[in-house]
């Protein structure tokens, strides 16, 4: 079917997955674990029921696409497979095989009511940590039809999560098969970029990434933040190529905090991003805030993008009044944006200006929340985080710009996911 190499582990998790309603893969980052399941997704359309539906579900439609429905499209992956798969993007639905595939998104507690009613014979599911529990409960239910199946992959979350706590942990109970991959069950992955993987990744990020680990997110968020390694002086920064972005994270019962973002060269060779200055207006009014970052920013290079927190529209919508080019709505998704900071942290592809002291103060303290670990779920302690919340908005909302000059192997993140 494919040239592609397939590993032990892999070739195990598709021909053992056949045998159980339920097969879940996960485990590290890059491990192999979709190419496996798209792998047993063209064998399970193959041999599925004729009657009831066949689903692809994940956070979004675009997250759908791009991690699933874009890797099956491809020869140099699935050979000839690759031709039986038609999808126009933006579509809801696909053919796999000769069969209508329904791509559904999941990306919040509603999202199980667009299961209800239905029939299923046949489902995957992208990063099923990511999906809310009661559609993946839902999801279940609607596969019915004799021999249903469901295929699915996650990265480890919390140990508390429902999906480790209610169905792995049970697994023995249930007509379950769960495999645990790990980066060397990828045979397609050289030596070099692994440990390239491996440097780039530390604290909570490295045991799930990595480890494959099913840990609670706890103590330091940027456990790898060093002011010897991490802060410079202004007047030793090189000249920027660009100037990328002033992150604001607006507040009404908080501190407004604005972060300038710049893309310039590492005495390493490459690039790095350079945290250039921080706005930190006081507490007045939306139009009295506009002028004051006028102010503010005729004494600093003028970014391209001014991604503000989009809960606070009256904000931006001041900012394209007043004539503020770039205005944009920030990509706000919290772990995918901690992961790319903390990449760039552990990376050293990322400096901060030694006056950024709002910032600095901010860094060292940002911890992960322990009420909410207790409840299977990972999010920051939400308080003295301004200026932290404001460097994610300026780093993450860029990311397509500076992803190819600045030499990271960690993952990309999806900026379609959850808001904070």
């Amino acid at each position: 079917m494919t040239d592609f190499p397939i590993s032990t582990k892999q070739h195990k998790a598709i021909v053992e997955a056949e045998k159980h309603r339920i097969a879940l893969l996960e485990g590290a980052v890059r491990s192999g674990k979709t190419f496996a399941v798209c792998l047993a997704f063209f064998g399970a359309v193959r041999n599925a029921p004729r009657s009831g539906l066949i689903l692809i579900t994940g956070r979004t439609l675009q997250t759908i696409e791009r991690n699933i429905i874009e890797p099956m499209m491809d020869g140099a992956l699935f050979g000839t497979l690759a031709a039986a798969v038609e999808h126009t993007r933006g579509s809801s639905t696909a053919r796999v095989l000769g069969r209508e595939v329904h791509l559904v998104g999941a990306n919040d507690a509603r999202a199980e009511e667009k299961l209800r009613g239905l029939t299923a014979c046949l489902a995957m599911c992208d990063e099923a940590t990511l999906l809310p529990e009661a559609f993946w409960a839902q999801l279940l239910a609607r596969l019915s039809v004799p021999g249903a199946r469901l295929i699915a992959t996650t990265n480890p979350g919390s140990p508390r999560h429902w999906l480790k706590t209610k169905y792995l942990d049970r697994a023995d109970k249930l007509d379950m098969v769960s495999f645990k991959f790990r980066l060397d069950d990828n045979p397609s992955l050289t030596e070099t970029y692994k440990n390239n993987l491996k440097a780039e990744q530390t604290g909570l990020f490295y045991r799930r990434n990595i480890n494959g680990e099913w840990v609670a997110a706890e103590g330091s968020v940027y456990p790898m933040f060093d002011p010897t390694k991490h802060v410079m002086p202004r007047s030793k920064m090189p000249q920027m190529h660009r100037v990328l972005a002033l992150g604001i994270d607006y507040g009404d019962t908080h501190r407004t905090a604005g972060i300038l973002l710049g893309l310039g060269p590492d005495p390493r060779g490459a690039d790095r991003l350079y945290v250039l200055a921080e706005w930190a207006p006081p507490a007045v009014t939306i139009g009295e805030m506009s002028k004051h970052l006028r102010d503010w920013m005729a004494g600093q290079p003028e970014p391209e993008w001014i991604p503000y927190d989009h809960a606070a529209a009256a904000f931006g919508h001041q900012l394209r009044t007043d004539g503020f080019s770039g205005v944009m709505r920030a990509h706000k998704s919290v772990m995918s944006g901690i992961r790319v900071v903390g990449a760039l942290l552990a990376a050293d592809r990322l400096v901060i200006a030694d006056d950024a002291t709002n910032l600095l103060d901010e860094v060292p303290s940002y911890t992960w929340d322990p009420k909410a670990t207790e409840r299977g779920e990972d999010s920051p302690v939400k308080a003295d985080d301004d200026f932290v919340d404001a460097a994610r908005y300026a780093i993450f909302s860029t990311l397509i710009h500076w992803r190819d000059a600045v030499p990271l192997t960690a993952p990309g993140a999806d900026t379609g996911e959850e808001d904070d």
